[in-house]
């Protein structure tokens, strides 16, 4: 388990905490969390602590990431999108840091565990569903019912669309979370491959292609890791809209 690609993963307490045999440890996992909305945070405050006109390289950054979710926001929410931007763009900053963060060299990849996804995708679901009923009422339930759909077919459609929608946070959660853990596997093994060739005949010579492997990865992995990001928060902006659209 010591050389596994998938060692990476393991969740290791770091302040151990028994309750009620409950095992409430604070853990890596929860450091880099910490770490991440630390980071965040100092990025947005610091960026736009002494605005300027023509902004700087780090006002640049939040104000690219802000009209960029902000753009993303109301192109599928338009007007109504308002409301519901601080709640997109914070999950859209969780999951960017959480897989940014990932890339640095012995830091946790909180991302790539199901239960984290899979919490944000039951927040983004459960929201959707409570602002369906609290904006129509029962009539919400009709999102199950295509309207002009003969009732003969409903027996039939009404199941699926339940199921679709149930689906939502699966999709949501396992998505990210086999992105996440596919990329470092492949990381790690492809780092590993750089290690044991410096050790043979010629392996520092051979030892540059996987290097320059990793390096491309490395690359493709910081471009996965927004483009996640990304479709996180579009699809939470889709989910929103079908509630309120009812479609």
């Amino acid at each position: 388990m010591a050389h596994s690609p998938l060692e990476q993963f393991v969740i290791k307490p770091i302040i151990p905490l028994q309750v009620a045999g409950y095992d409430l440890s604070f853990t890596q996992s929860a450091l880099w969390m910490m770490i991440g909305v630390l980071a965040t945070t100092a990025l947005m405050v610091m960026g736009v602590r002494n605005k300027q006109l023509v902004p700087g390289r780090l006002q640049n950054i939040p104000e690219m990431l802000y009209e960029f979710v902000a753009g993303v926001v109301n192109d599928n929410l338009h007007e109504e999108g308002k409301k519901y931007f601080p709640f997109v763009f914070s999950l859209f900053m969780l999951v960017l840091m959480g897989n940014l963060l990932g890339l640095v060299p012995y830091s946790f990849t909180y991302t790539s565990h199901i239960i984290v996804t899979g919490a944000l995708a039951l927040l983004v679901f459960f929201m959707t569903t409570l602002i369906g009923i609290a904006r129509h009422g029962l009539h919400f339930f009709s999102i199950f019912l295509p309207p002009g759909l003969p009732w003969v077919m409903a027996l039939l459609i009404v199941p699926i669309e339940i199921i679709s929608y149930l689906s939502r946070p699966l999709s949501l959660s396992v998505r990210l979370f086999a992105n996440m853990t596919a990329g470092h596997t492949m990381l790690k093994v492809f780092a590993g491959f750089s290690v044991s060739l410096i050790g043979i005949s010629f392996g520092a010579v051979l030892g540059i292609l996987p290097v320059i492997v990793n390096m491309a990865l490395l690359g493709l992995e910081t471009m996965i890791a927004f483009i996640q990001a990304y479709v996180f928060a579009i699809l939470t902006c889709i989910y929103i809209k079908s509630v309120i659209e009812l479609h």
